[in-house]
């Protein structure tokens, strides 16, 4: 198992700068990097904008919990605070899927549990992969037919920035 997709945003802080640290620790894994976007904030926590985007990345050595490992440490390395749940942070990196591994490890659940609710991880990642697929509630399902299931609200609410992170 060596793909995963990595769901990060930022909204504390030099956002930007955040983002691209998380895909400059990543190194030669990078595979692809989306556009960045800006979504309100999800989980009904009042606080600022979010930037948002995804990194396709590959190792032939890193496994799923690898890559969760990964994630944890750019998070600390940002300096990131985990007080409040859906709260602000300076940066967040979620293993959304690796290699198409269904896990309900409390550790590690794979696919991330709320991907398919979340425009704001699935616009980003069929930018970089628009043959993406999830697996929910069992079924393997097309990332771009999630995505049009959910409210046009959410849709629309993920907007393209002009900003762009450098691999």
């Amino acid at each position: 198992m060596t793909r995963a997709v990595l769901s990060i945003g930022s909204n504390i802080g030099d956002s930007l700068a955040h983002l691209q640290s998380a895909v400059d620790g990543l190194g030669d894994a990078v595979v692809a990097v989306s556009r960045v976007y800006s979504t309100a904030p999800w989980g009904g926590v009042e606080q600022q904008d979010f930037l948002n985007a995804v990194i396709l990345v590959d190792d032939p050595n890193a496994g799923s919990y690898d890559w969760l490992l990964r994630a944890r440490k750019l998070e600390e390395d940002a300096d990131r605070v985990r007080d409040q749940r859906w709260g602000p942070r300076s940066l967040d990196v979620d293993v959304v899927d690796c290699e198409g591994i269904v896990s309900a490890d409390p550790e590690l659940t794979l696919p991330h549990p709320r991907a398919h609710q979340r425009a704001f991880v699935l616009i980003p990642w069929l930018d970089v992969d628009p043959g993406a697929t999830l697996a929910v509630d069992g079924a393997v399902v097309s990332a771009a037919q999630i995505l049009q299931g959910l409210d046009q609200s959410e849709r629309e609410g993920v907007l393209a920035t002009d900003s762009v992170l450098l691999r």
